[in-house]
């Protein structure tokens, strides 16, 4: 019986710290908003930016080379071959909901696919277009 209370208390509190594809694309905004007053976040943007081939890695030259070219699609890594989840939140409901993972894959990604850390506005634009996506 203790264990099944603390197995229950365990999951409402994750689901307690569990964060919104919104709540990211607010914070983000907001973030870009400190240095570019008036900043809105464009899924147009955000398409440019995971399309575009950075240069950094030959097989890592942009974000769709893993994910492909439409977030509701699985991917898979272009190196390990690993399969990815569907970035789209509409079909991954993990997607952008857990603070540290969004952190260590924008760290990681940006790192490896741009080349340095990718901006709050950058951030904001591909989960504008991430989430908006049909």
């Amino acid at each position: 019986m203790k264990n099944a209370l603390f197995a229950l208390a365990l999951a409402v509190s994750q689901n307690l710290w569990a964060e919104t594809p919104s709540h990211f694309l607010d914070t983000y905004s907001a973030e870009a908003a400190k240095s570019q007053p008036g900043f809105s976040a464009n899924a147009a943007r955000g398409k440019a930016f995971a399309s575009r081939n950075w240069g950094v890695s030959e097989k890592l030259p942009s974000c769709t080379a893993c994910h492909t070219d439409n977030p509701r699609n699985p991917g898979r890594h272009a190196v390990t071959g690993k399969t990815i989840e569907a970035l789209s939140p509409s079909v991954s409901t993990a997607r952008f909901s857990d603070p540290a993972k969004v952190e260590k894959w924008f760290k990681r990604n940006c790192k490896e696919v741009v080349g340095r850390a990718c901006s709050p506005a950058e951030k904001a634009d591909f989960i504008q277009f991430v989430i908006g996506a049909r």
